[in-house]
């Protein structure tokens, strides 16, 4: 169960939004009068699933005014035990609310001085534990790395058509990746490069069991994030798609090793390809879309670019690697 608080003014339009909550069937409600004698406080503690529909309602009753906000509040418990779903009535899947979605979303794929210190941070244990064939240094790196909120962001921000999230997410991304690859470039020149390390020398072996594992990283955590569940396992997850072949990157570079370096930056691209489209698939399929229907129009545009260019990506990067392979065993041959 959710709390909403509606917080509005006392005019014509409040009768409005009071038969939208009626209508939404809460477990209750009630109105409180606030200091400011024209401002009503309405508390709606509705069932889980039903929120957004509320809150797509009442937003559409207050679309034009001002003044008015929408808070969402988790209920822990309660008593007595809620009586369940009127039989007859379809029980909605849990899910959280788009508004809730975007506000997480939004804040993982903003580029400040945390991110980029715990980009520097991670690509520093990274680095280090793939060339010294530390597996628990390399593990380390995908649990503190903080490329899932980008890459979430870009998908949501395609998926919802937000042009300022998308963007927003984009420079984030992109920043982030550039700042691993500058940071283990430098650390190349420091650390002799080892290339029996076998830690650094799986990122060069670009193999397609691989785009299953982004597929799945990104889909999964796309599911995490609209159904309130925890994510830490699921960052780990996408974490190890990007920024171990993110350092690999620098450091074959640093080490003049260019061919590698190409396999490496080729995985890295395929994986980020992966995981935006797989992202994207399950923000489809979990309805989260604006409220409007004309940025329904706009979204659905933005979907089909996104996914057409994602899928571009991911068969480039497909034929270059069977080409790549074939190269490889021409010149065994």
């Amino acid at each position: 169960m959710r709390r909403l608080d509606i917080h509005l003014a006392a005019d014509e339009r409040f009768d409005t939004v009071q038969r939208a909550i009626k209508a939404s069937e809460p477990v209750d409600y009630y109105i409180l009068d606030t200091e400011r004698k024209d401002r009503k406080l309405i508390s709606v503690f509705i069932r889980e699933g039903m929120e957004q529909t509320l809150m797509d309602n009442v937003q559409t009753a207050l679309e034009g005014a001002n003044g008015w906000r929408i808070s969402i509040l988790p209920i822990e418990a309660t008593a007595p035990k809620l009586e369940e779903a009127r039989q007859g009535k379809q029980q909605k899947a849990t899910q959280a609310t788009r508004e809730e979605i975007y506000s997480d979303v939004a804040t993982g794929a903003r580029f400040d001085r945390n991110f980029f210190v715990m980009v520097v941070l991670s690509t520093i244990v990274a680095a280090i534990g793939l060339n010294s064939d530390g597996v628990a240094a390399v593990i380390g790196a995908m649990v503190i790395a903080p490329l899932l909120g980008p890459v979430l962001g870009f998908s949501m921000g395609a998926a919802l058509g937000d042009d300022a999230l998308l963007k927003r997410a984009s420079v984030t991304l992109a920043a982030g990746i550039g700042t691993a690859l500058a940071c283990s470039l430098l650390l190349s020149f420091v650390l002799p490069i080892d290339l029996e390390s076998r830690e650094l020398m799986s990122r060069a072996e670009v193999r397609l069991d691989g785009l299953a594992l982004a597929m799945a990283a990104g889909g999964a955590a796309a599911l995490s994030l609209t159904s309130s569940q925890a994510s830490a396992l699921v960052g780990v997850m996408v974490a190890a798609a990007l920024l171990p072949p993110g350092a690999a990157v620098g450091l074959f570079m640093g080490a003049g090793e260019w061919a590698l370096a190409l396999r490496a930056c080729l995985l890295l691209a395929l994986n980020v390809a992966a995981l935006i489209l797989s992202a994207l698939i399950v923000f489809r399929l979990r309805r989260i879309r604006p409220r409007s229907w004309i940025e329904q129009k706009n979204a659905n545009r933005a979907v089909l670019l996104n996914a057409v260019l994602s899928g571009l990506v991911l068969i480039a990067s497909v034929a270059l690697i069977l080409y790549l392979d074939l190269g490889d065993k021409v010149s065994i041959g």
